[in-house]
């Protein structure tokens, strides 16, 4: 599992993250919900170790990765997969190159092992037989289907979703839904999402973890947020200008 103690982030005067507390249990999809500037993606950077803390613990199964030499923290790293926001692609290689991209630099797969890795990870994304197209050639929804392929590709433990459904009109959007809950079960994956598509957030999550003035507002089954009397979680969920959350 992933505990977080005390987590605290400022860049320069701006407090992000004012002293999290957080458990990610294993097994389940864990969302974490907010405004735009509430410190969402810097908090599943910092379970990454792409963004270092100011202070605080964030354990990856019993180990504090904040107290790690770096080859220490890369085998820890080795244990995620993400979806990033834009789908992160690199334009110049092949959807096939993309996917394999962690595959030929991470790992001693033969070249035949990753062609098949390829296919099978294309496959279970619903993509298969587009291994020698270009991101440009590529939909939205396409281009996040691939990230997510090249995500899974060498079995993570957990896996990382930064606005899985932005940018996306609704049907596809509900497509991404489907498959982080079909590969949660699946591959018996732990998932941390960060969103503010509440309709994605209900249907993909385990728990839902409102983010707001840099700590966990409140934590809960998707029915529990849904009917929280807390004003901030209200107002967020309903999408109200009206409520103490000022913009």
């Amino acid at each position: 599992m992933i505990k977080i103690r005390g987590l605290y982030k400022s860049f320069g005067n701006n407090k992000v993250l004012n002293g999290i507390n957080l458990d990610v249990n294993e097994g389940e999809t864990l969302t974490i919900i907010g405004g735009s500037g509430e410190g969402k993606t810097i908090l599943l950077k910092t379970m990454i170790d792409l963004v270092t803390p100011d202070s605080g613990v964030v354990e990856i199964d019993g180990v504090d990765i904040t107290k790690l030499k770096e080859k220490e923290r890369a085998a820890v790293q080795s244990k995620f997969g993400m979806l990033f926001q834009a789908s992160a692609l690199f334009d110049s290689m092949t959807v096939g190159q993309n996917v394999a991209f962690g595959l030929r630099h991470l790992t001693n797969q033969s070249e035949k092992e990753i062609n098949k890795t390829v296919l099978k990870n294309l496959r279970m994304v619903g993509l298969e037989g587009i291994e020698n197209l270009k991101p440009e050639e590529l939909s939205g929804g396409m281009k996040k289907r691939v990230s997510l392929a090249r995500a899974i590709a060498r079995d993570p433990k957990y896996i990382l979703y930064d606005e899985p459904s932005t940018g996306l009109d609704p049907i596809t959007a509900d497509v991404i839904n489907d498959l982080i809950i079909n590969l949660q079960k699946e591959l018996k994956i732990t998932s941390i999402a960060v969103t503010h598509d509440m309709v994605s957030a209900y249907k993909i999550s385990n728990r839902i973890a409102m983010l707001y003035d840099g700590k966990i507002e409140e934590i809960g089954t998707p029915d529990e947020i849904k009917n929280s009397k807390n004003p901030v979680v209200r107002q967020f969920i309903m999408g109200s200008s009206k409520g103490p959350i000022k913009r």
